[in-house]
């Protein structure tokens, strides 16, 4: 079984490594470190391949702390990137792996911001159906 983490760099997605790194190590899971790479959707043709391109070279770059902190942790790890929306990209994921769990970093928005603005936590709470782990930003 698996733990699958969003992670994006930003300190919400930190914690919510770290806990997945936790929860991973504890029952002697394996974390699989997911980065959606969807530009928004604008530009078509060498725009959109651009934009992509950029994103996938944050992701790799990104990820690949995040991978080090995992392993550092004693957790095997590896990184998978994504070319879809993050909450898509996670459950996608999710499946393919049998995840025991989806953790993702959460900035302490209100319920109500979260549904117009479709947060990826709140989309995770209606699109998976394994339990969503959503973790606070510290602070």
């Amino acid at each position: 079984m698996t733990v699958v983490v969003g992670f994006d760099a930003s300190p919400a997605s930190v914690a919510a490594l770290d806990a997945a790194v936790e929860a991973a190590g504890r029952y002697g899971e394996d974390v699989v470190i997911v980065y959606g790479v969807k530009p928004p959707d604008a530009g078509v043709g060498e725009e959109l391949r651009a934009h992509e391109t950029a994103l996938e070279e944050l992701g790799r770059r990104v990820t690949g702390e995040a991978l080090e902190r995992a392993r550092a942790a004693g957790v095997p790890a590896e990184v998978v990137l994504v070319r879809d929306r993050p909450a898509r990209a996670l459950v996608q994921v999710a499946a393919e792996r049998g995840a025991r769990l989806i953790a993702v970093g959460t900035y302490g928005e209100t319920p109500l911001r979260g549904a117009i603005l479709g947060s990826t936590p709140h989309k995770l709470l209606h699109l998976s159906p394994i339990p969503v782990l959503v973790v606070p930003a510290p602070g």
